[in-house]
This record gives C-alpha cells, structure tokens and sequence, in this order.
C-alpha cells in the first residue's frame, strides 16, 4: 500500500541524503589520512564533527519548531551540496588541507543537524498516524541500506580511483535531496502559528536544557546517550589508520570491512524488541553497552581483516541495542 506522494519525496530525498553520509563515513577519514599521518590530526575531525553536532542541538531544535521545515530541509541539503561540491574542486585542484577539511566538516554537522531535525518534524504531517510505523520502518531500512551497506564501499572504491571522486558525488546527492524535497507540499507542513511573540532563541534552549536536567528518566537517558554515542564515535575517529597500519588494508578494504560491520546493525533493529521483552530496558541497555566494550578490547588486538570485520559487526549491534 502507498504511503502516498509526499512520503515517497521525503524518502527518496532520506534515501540520497544518507547514502551521501555513507560515502562520507569512509571517504572523508581517508582523505584526511592522505593529508596527514597524526592520529591526532585525523581524529580531530571525527571531535570536531561530533563537538558540532552537540553545540548546535539544542537551538536548531528551537528553529525547526518555528520555522517552515520544508524550507529548512531543501535550504540545509542544496548549502551542504554546495559546500561539499566547493571541497570537491579544491581537493581536485590540489589545493586541499586540513584546515578546510576541518571547516567542511563543521559546516556538514551544521546542516546535516537541521536537515535531520526537519525531516524526522515532517512525517507526522505527511503520513496517517496509523502508518506512521510502517513510514518508520521504511525510511529505516532505507538509512541502513545506503548509509551501511552501499555507501562505505562505494566511497573506498572511487577514493581508489580518485580523491575527489567521492566527493563530488556526496556534494551531489546532498544536492539532489534537496531538490528531491521541492517535491513535498507547501502548505500544511510549517511550524504552527504562534499568537504571541516567541522568546529569544537562546532562552527557549536553555529552558528546554532545565527541563531536560531535572527529568529523571529522560535526563538520564540522554546522558547515557552522549555517553555512549561519544564512545561510539572514538574508534571510528582512528579506525582509517588502524585499517592500514594493523589490518594491511587499502581504501577499498576498508570500505568492505564497513559494508560488512553493518549487518550487525541489521541484525540489532530485527533482535532488539524480542531482546526487550526478555530481560527488560535496563538490562537491555547495560548488557549491549558491555558487549560494545568487550568488542572493542577483541579489535585492538586482532590484525586480521575478517575477524576485525566481525568484531566491529558486533560492536555496531551493540550501538543500535
């Protein structure tokens, strides 16, 4: 049954988005990898991305609840296109460096947080609540297809052929979802009307950060969150360099072995419910962070490929737990 046209927009605009962030996961690492040997220097990237994200959470989060999302979901994706395209000619031209890998990097978290936030703000108004599972479901399989399985190798196949192969065409798809949601009605999706006038930006974020502090439950849950996504991120922030100096793996390689972790995440989005109803949320959550670490302590000490593959499959079932 379809979910009508509206819908079939804002996936195939998810759908280019996130295969665009699959290129990105391998491609970026490796070209900071080719401008330095600093474990440091190429892990910076993943901090500063993540720093982003973090900083910028709260206030776009009060944009998306005053402005058209639509506008914000086209504007977001054709700026981080655009950008992205800009990067693309510079590493073309040899003109590329850290310094403005850094800056592309912090401009993409930027947007990729607004294009997030609107989307996930957008299917409540386009879908039935009924079918909002089922929309759900659809827009998941589709992140987890191109953003897993099909971009990591794609981007380490053309990084082989040509450093700024990949990303022209991460600035291109970024490009073409936003030309993708031009698709999505006009009306009916802004932000709903406010008949008083709103408090300053700052204020609202910092209300909406009091109220997530003295919330128990769902205070703690994002701290566990944090906690865990700021693990999450650690190894893959040097994961390119232990791919070539430990495991003896080239760009396709390390492509492959991303492709291949993701079943993990597969296998976690099918298990986790059942899992769940066995043991409980508490232990849910306790028993996957733990198996992420013995994981993790498996794949620092292992050289082979194969086995790394495996552990970080693994360890990718335990983030989506």
């Amino acid at each position: 049954m379809s979910l009508g046209r509206p819908f079939r927009a804002l996936w195939t605009a998810s759908a280019a988005s996130n295969l665009a962030d699959g290129i990105a996961f391998v491609s970026m690492p490796l070209l900071a990898a080719a401008l330095t040997d600093d474990p440091r220097l190429v892990a910076g990237l993943a901090t500063t991305y993540a720093l982003v994200r973090l900083l910028v959470a709260l206030p776009i989060g009060v944009w998306v609840d005053r402005i058209d999302r639509r506008t914000m979901l086209i504007v977001a994706n054709l700026i981080r296109g655009l950008v992205v395209v800009g990067l693309a000619v510079a590493v073309h031209l040899d003109l590329g460096s850290l310094p403005l890998l850094y800056a592309a990097f912090a401009v993409i978290g930027t947007l990729e947080s607004a294009a997030d936030n609107a989307s996930v703000s957008l299917l409540p108004a386009i879908v039935p609540d009924r079918h909002l599972d089922r929309a759900n479901g659809r827009i998941s399989a589709a992140q987890l297809v191109a953003d897993e399985f099909a971009g990591p190798p794609l981007g380490g196949l053309l990084f082989a052929a040509a450093a700024a192969a990949p990303i022209y065409l991460m600035g291109g798809l970024w490009a073409a979802a936003g030309l993708f949601a031009l698709a999505l009605p006009i009306r009916r999706l802004g932000a709903i009307a406010e008949p008083t006038p709103r408090a300053p930006i700052l204020r609202e974020a910092l209300e909406g950060a009091r109220w997530l502090a003295g919330n128990r439950i769902v205070g703690g849950l994002a701290l566990i969150g944090a906690l865990a996504s700021v693990g999450y991120m650690l190894p893959f922030s040097i994961l390119v360099l232990f791919a070539a100096e430990h495991l003896s793996l080239d760009a396709v390689g390390y492509g492959i072995i991303l492709a291949v972790s993701a079943l993990g995440g597969l296998v976690g989005s099918f298990s986790t419910s059942r899992l769940r109803g066995w043991i409980g949320y508490r232990r849910t959550i306790v028993t996957s962070l733990l198996t992420g670490a013995a994981s993790l302590v498996a794949l620092s000490s292992t050289t082979n490929g194969a086995v790394a593959a495996a552990l970080l499959a693994v360890y990718i079932l335990h983030a989506v737990v």
